[in-house]
């Protein structure tokens, strides 16, 4: 038997919560953090949409045009899965599948926010190849990837490991 309870168990012992509950709470605080990154995402997908319309569009070379359709297109790909689950919900009003849905959109979510992460990166090598060159751009963009690396998957997964392992002294407190 594994020494950490599961999240059922541990719900109903800490938080005296039936099933129910937690997934009413878990769809709640995923509706609050979609709101939070849907807002980044959309002014982030409006700004790339309307870079072609500026003069200096067309003194981008082939390579810039490329990474600029890439990451518009991943912008657009990051806002339609952080939507999909209201979507979602949509589809499976009053079906008494809130599990199948707080899942499907904590999934959903998870892929949303790489396909962000990933835009912003492509955002940065379009605006900084587009004012300082290609080699400033790739800079700019390995740098996103690294601080999004590094805050948005390896820092949470780590806390995630940590919290999973406790130091040994950590487990007989009261």
């Amino acid at each position: 038997m594994s020494p950490h309870p599961t999240d059922d168990e541990w719900n109903r012992e800490q938080r005296s919560e039936t099933t129910t509950e937690r997934l009413d709470r878990n769809w709640s605080a995923l509706l609050q953090e979609l709101r939070v990154v849907q807002t980044g995402v959309q002014i982030l997908t409006g700004f790339l949409l309307t870079l072609p319309f500026q003069s200096r569009f067309s003194e981008l070379d082939d390579g810039m045009r490329v990474t600029y359709l890439i990451t518009v297109s991943l912008a657009m790909a990051a806002a339609i899965a952080l939507a999909a689950p209201v979507a979602l919900h949509r589809a499976l009003f009053r079906r008494h599948r809130l599990d199948v849905i707080v899942t499907s959109a904590h999934r959903l979510a998870l892929v949303g926010l790489v396909l962000l992460g990933l835009a912003l990166a492509g955002a940065m090598v379009v605006v900084f190849g587009a004012t300082a060159g290609t080699a400033p751009g790739i800079l700019a963009g390995a740098a996103t990837l690294v601080m999004f690396a590094c805050l948005w998957l390896v820092f949470p997964f780590a806390l995630r490991v940590r919290a999973d392992n406790p130091p040994s002294d950590a487990r007989h407190r009261p």
